[in-house]
């Protein structure tokens, strides 16, 4: 593969607009550059998750990785999506894969009886983080798609991804042996 950036400055943005795959300028704060850059913020919280993960070189999180270290890409492939509008990288099979996952951590963990909060570890406050990402991520997207309609599966994707972060967070917590830290309501005013 060949060079795709022979310069990281253009000035071509210096005026409040950047340019589309696709050759259209659209200001910065349209809602195509607001879901690019949500998904960028993402997947740049996921690689800090996954660092985490890697520093901790624990076997027991081994499994973690190899499922979210992929997302990352697909990630990356969904962004490709949203600055050409006519490419399409993702497809089913990538929302199934994280189906797939989501019950299979599920059923070791059990269900869940009450409420919780992002805690308990760092790597558990991290997926956390992620997971708000992602729902922040799909947020843009649908508010993009409100306007000019998405075509493909990336908006069932975040959808699916923010639930895996979910899961990851407990899953963590779980093979880290940590507690969880439950939701406590506030006592009545009396």
């Amino acid at each position: 593969m060949g060079n795709r950036l022979s310069k990281i400055y253009t000035r071509t943005g210096d005026a409040g607009e950047t340019g589309l795959a696709d050759g259209r300028r659209v200001p910065k704060h349209h809602p195509r550059v607001e879901a690019m850059g949500a998904v960028d913020e993402l997947n740049s919280h996921l690689g800090l998750l996954l660092a985490g993960l890697h520093e901790a070189r624990s076997s027991a999180l081994e499994e973690v990785i190899g499922v979210l270290a992929p997302i990352q890409h697909r990630l990356f492939d969904l962004g490709g999506e949203l600055a050409m509008p006519e490419y399409r990288a993702l497809n089913d099979a990538e929302v199934e894969r994280l189906e797939i996952v989501i019950d299979r951590w599920n059923e070791e963990l059990g269900p869940l009886k009450n409420f919780i909060l992002p805690g308990g570890s760092r790597l558990v406050a991290l997926a956390h983080l992620c997971r708000a990402q992602a729902r922040n991520a799909e947020r843009r997207c649908q508010q993009l798609n409100a306007e000019e309609p998405l075509e493909g599966t990336g908006l069932r994707y975040l959808n699916r991804l923010s639930d895996l972060l979910f899961v990851a967070a407990r899953f963590i917590a779980r093979r880290q042996g940590v507690d969880e830290i439950l939701w406590q309501a506030a006592e009545k005013p009396a």
